[in-house]
């Protein structure tokens, strides 16, 4: 990979410095080299590879059913979109299509997730450039979220509740009308933050006309997401090529027009907002009837039955010890996960595990932004770029 560099008058003593990778404001361990002519950066290099995770050499050696908890692990702050991601590519290999609830529910998951990832963004971005009282409102909130994520799926933070072909299991009793007060009261958190924040002085001179990316180099660089539609390229695979039934739920797509770091926080906003929108029209129409396909190879039984008669007792053995057997052939299915297009490539060769996979981290790609943006910056601006990017290295070093 080659690294821009600016133009140096000969005789300019350049240093060298680390930024990370066991620092504050690299959002987890990232290392970046600057090369600093005074406070201006005229090289940056990000290096990675500090976690070692090897996730799709561990993919090939699990049963696809025993991957699911894996994906919690790549952008920790989104596991329940990761889930979906995963299990809908496994879907699509064996060609199996989710009930009408089960596609309901994990988009109101998705959106849940995405509100939740982005208030994590939004506090700790804050904090890099000195608001610190913002942080302290978006994680009461993310709170609020966290609850209802343990009683859904029993957890909070890795929640493995998707299923190959389902869920883990229902909605519990009253879920459907909690979220629904909670999306009325966050609707006006959202405003305050927005008061806090949007035409605040100081935040602005931190983030207008810092780290711009323009449409043509967003698009080269294979950015993603929220980082994409802030260059002003309306793009959002929930609308482009849509999945679970997207396309019949009601909602924008917010861009932005310079690209800078300020338009990356007002979309990723709207984005919430946008959420709350998805999540109201998800708890309206949430059909009834089953969460799992009705194919006994490829799901679990009943935990009642599994209880009380053998034969399913056997059954669920099989299925969690064997897997289930996948058709040869490749498949690749992305969907728009907080940070951008989450992707996985499968090959499989029959089995119940893949022979190769590829995840299509969107963390990684959008690092590549790093240097052109980093470039020409004051270090104080490096810290803005960074946390607008939302770069989370659990999925950078899958």
């Amino acid at each position: 990979m080659s690294f821009k560099t600016e133009t140096i008058e000969p005789g300019t003593e350049l240093m060298t410095v680390n930024m990370g990778p066991s620092h504050p404001a690299t959002h987890g361990v990232l290392r970046l080299i600057l090369t600093l002519d005074g406070e201006r950066v005229v090289k940056a290099e990000p290096v990675m590879g500090y976690l070692h995770r090897g996730m799709e050499k561990i993919a090939e050696n699990k049963t696809y059913t025993q991957f699911i908890p894996y994906t919690d692990r790549l952008d920790y702050l989104a596991p329940l979109s990761n889930n979906v991601g995963f299990a809908n590519a496994v879907e699509k290999l064996v060609d199996v299509q989710v009930t009408p609830r089960c596609a309901c529910i994990r988009v109101l998951v998705c959106e849940m997730s995405r509100i939740s990832a982005h208030l994590l963004w939004l506090g700790t971005h804050a904090v890099d450039l000195g608001a610190i009282t913002v942080f302290m409102y978006t994680f009461r909130e993310r709170e609020v979220l966290y609850d209802f994520f343990e009683a859904l799926t029993g957890t909070r933070l890795t929640t493995s509740y998707t299923r190959v072909g389902g869920l883990a299991r229902d909605l519990p009793a009253g879920f459907l009308d909690e979220v629904g007060r909670w999306l009325d009261r966050f609707e006006k958190e959202l405003d305050e933050y927005e008061t806090l924040l949007t035409k605040n002085t100081i935040w602005i001179e931190r983030t207008s006309g810092v780290g711009v990316l323009s449409p043509a180099d967003a698009l080269d660089l294979g950015v993603t997401g929220p980082n994409l539609r802030a260059s002003g390229v309306e793009w959002d695979l929930r609308k482009a090529r849509p999945y679970l039934g997207y396309d019949t739920y009601e909602f924008e797509i917010p861009i932005g027009t310079k690209g800078d770091v300020y338009d990356r926080y007002l979309v990723r906003i709207e984005e919430m907002r946008q959420s709350v929108k998805i999540c109201r029209q998800a708890i309206k129409r949430m059909p009834g009837g089953p969460i799992d396909v009705d194919d006994p190879k490829l799901v679990l039984p009943n935990k009642e039955k599994v209880l009380t008669q053998m034969e399913e007792l056997i059954h669920q053995f099989i299925i969690v010890t064997e897997g289930f057997e996948a058709p040869k052939g490749q498949v690749y299915s992305a969907i728009e996960a907080p940070k951008g297009e989450l992707g996985f490539h499968i090959l499989s060769e029959g089995g119940p595990s893949p022979y190769r996979m590829k995840i299509r981290s969107p963390s990684f790609v959008n690092l590549q932004a790093l240097p052109k943006l980093c470039v020409g910056s004051l270090v104080s601006d490096v810290v803005a770029i960074i946390a607008s990017l939302d770069p989370v290295m659990g999925e950078v070093d899958r």
